[in-house]
């Protein structure tokens, strides 16, 4: 019984050992330079100066425009990150091998100088990078990187592809552990057989045989089994409630193959030339026919009609006939709630592309953003209203001068219920 628990002694050392080789590796993958503050007031001045000039083109912990940020002070010297945020084209025009990598890497798309920020602005900015909340706001649309999919996982929670990563190891840590406390196993007993030391009885008990489907049937195998399929199928009938409703990535065919990409993108035609009630009323309204005349009787191929693409005979033939093009609808809220294009897009200033994704890229287009609850109600506790030159705001504007934040949509009552639901 001895040579036992000298077994169970090493076996639970070399655990122990693992444990904390796993541990060594979690700290080493993120160390924030210790110059960076970690108090909440730091991290909230340092979320609103993230939210008013960086929020656009980068996230915290996925790539966007530019890269992800969190851990940037631990992957660059604390005074290169600083310079590079003031200005980053100072230190590409002065040949930085790495500020040089990273704007070729990024289409040689320019960063704006932040030089207005001071030393401490520029800290607590770094603050929010570090420490700022990991559930950011629109981490299921992640605008920018094909995101077609449907949303997984709740919003302001561990995303679903986390929760994945973390079962799967799960189980190969398990079958690690399992796997090296074999081996120990197996040369600890040849080990033990080529000693003198040992009597025949304890010989006996070290070679004998593992009753490996007494294994499988005991309990305890079982339990672990049942635990890990368990896992497995509630997590996937979470993630399946998760995404009922939510049509992200949706992308019907329509009867005229009309392209954004070429008329808002190629051409540059406005979004409110066509879509004439964005700026006056609830819908955004589908243009008609007549409205595309208004160009395509100007620039028709020459010919005349019998020239033209089939696509844009479609186009003469439901003017002629007096027929409705019969598009089908891409955005569709449920009828519980409210919204109105005019009121985000005249008085909010949002631009169409905050809801829509880049709809001047699409050749077919198809919904952005997941459109669910949760993805509104982020982007009424982040955006800023632009109070500027709007006289109605002055008396919010002053009862929130005291506030460390800037005014928000979540200030002026965005997070009622009654707003959005009648």
């Amino acid at each position: 019984m001895s040579i036992k628990r000298s077994l169970l002694g090493v076996s639970f050392r070399v655990i122990h050992l693992m444990v904390l080789f796993f541990l060594f590796l979690g700290f080493q993958a993120y160390a924030v330079d210790p110059e960076v503050p970690d108090s909440e007031d730091a991290i909230s001045a340092g979320q609103s100066i993230f939210n008013a000039n960086c929020k656009t083109c980068h996230r915290l912990d996925q790539k966007l425009i530019g890269p992800a940020l969190r851990g940037v002070t631990d992957r660059r010297e604390l005074d290169w990150t600083k310079r590079f945020i003031l200005n980053s084209q100072v230190l590409v025009q002065s040949g930085d091998p790495i500020a040089v990598e990273l704007f070729e890497e990024y289409n040689n798309t320019v960063m704006p100088p932040m030089d207005f920020l001071g030393e401490g602005e520029l800290m607590n900015l770094l603050a929010y990078i570090e420490y700022g909340d990991k559930a950011e706001p629109e981490a299921a649309a992640a605008a920018g990187d094909a995101a077609a999919g449907a949303e997984g996982g709740s919003a302001g929670g561990i995303p679903s592809e986390y929760l994945t990563i973390i079962l799967v190891v799960l189980v190969i840590v398990l079958i690690l552990v399992l796997v090296v406390l074999g081996l120990i196993v197996s040369v600890l007993t040849k080990y033990m057989n080529n000693s003198d030391k040992l009597d025949a009885e304890d010989k006996e008990f070290i070679n004998q045989k593992t009753d490996y489907l007494a294994i499988l049937k005991s309990d305890g195998f079982i339990v672990i089994v049942t635990t890990i399929v368990l896992a497995f199928v509630v997590k996937t009938a979470v993630d399946g409630l998760y995404t009922v409703g939510v049509q992200q990535g949706y992308a019907p065919s329509q009867p005229i193959a009309y392209s954004h990409e070429l008329h808002a993108g190629q051409y540059e035609i406005p979004c409110q030339y066509c879509h004439t009630g964005v700026e006056i009323g609830k819908s955004a309204n589908i243009p008609s026919a007549n409205i595309c005349m208004n160009c395509h009787m100007h620039i028709q191929n020459v010919g005349g009609q019998e020239g033209i693409s089939p696509e844009i005979a479609k186009i003469y033939a439901a003017v002629d006939n007096d027929q409705p093009i019969e598009w089908v609808r891409v955005h569709n809220l449920p009828d519980l709630a409210y919204f109105n294009h005019s009121q985000h897009v005249a008085v909010g200033g949002v631009e169409c592309q905050t809801c829509h994704g880049p709809i001047e890229e699409m050749e077919v287009v198809y919904q952005h953003s997941s459109l669910t609850m949760g993805w509104c109600i982020d982007c009424h506790r982040n955006t800023e209203i632009t109070t500027r030159g709007n006289e109605y705001y002055d008396k919010l504007v002053q009862l929130h001068s005291e506030s460390k934040d800037a005014l928000k949509v979540k200030d002026i009552g965005g997070l009622e219920c009654a707003k959005c639901h009648y």
